[in-house]
C-alpha cells in the first residue's frame, strides 16, 4: 500500500503561482509514476501531469503545458506541481496519483493509489 498526503492548495489571483507537494508513505517510491489530476465541480476529472523515477517520461496536459511543471524529489518521497500563471478555469481539486509502473499514463483508471486532494482556487 501506498499512502498520498497533498498540500499547497489555496486561493490565488490570476496569473499567480501555487506550489503543490505530495508525499507518499508505505512503500518503496521508487519504480512507479506519480501524477496529478484535477476535477473541477460539475466536470469529470482530468489528467494534468506525470512522471515517471527518473523524469525520462513527464507528460503534461495540454492545457497546462508551459505553466505547469511536476517534478519529483525521489530522497524525500515527494512529488511537486508548481503552477504558474495561472487561470480561473484551473479552479479543481487537485489529487495526487501514483501507478505501479514504469511508463507514465494518462487515464486515471491506471492509477492505483490517490490522495485525498487539494482545493485551488484562482479568482479572477
Amino acid at each position: 500500500q501506498l499512502q498520498l498526503v497533498e498540500s499547497g492548495g489555496g486561493l490565488v489571483q490570476a496569473g499567480g503561482s501555487l506550489r503543490l507537494s505530495c508525499t507518499a508513505s508505505g512503500r518503496t517510491f521508487r519504480d512507479i509514476v506519480m501524477g496529478w489530476f484535477r476535477q473541477a465541480p460539475g466536470k469529470e476529472r482530468e489528467f494534468v501531469a506525470a512522471r515517471d523515477w527518473s523524469g525520462v517520461s513527464t507528460l503534461y496536459a495540454r492545457s497546462v503545458k508551459g505553466r505547469f511543471t511536476i517534478s519529483r524529489d525521489n530522497n524525500k518521497n515527494t512529488v511537486y506541481l508548481q503552477m504558474t500563471s495561472l487561470k480561473p478555469e484551473d479552479t479543481a481539486v487537485y489529487y495526487c496519483a501514483a501507478r505501479g509502473a514504469t511508463d507514465g499514463s494518462t487515464n486515471d483508471w491506471e492509477y492505483d493509489f490517490w490522495g485525498q486532494g487539494t482545493q485551488v482556487t484562482v479568482s479572477s
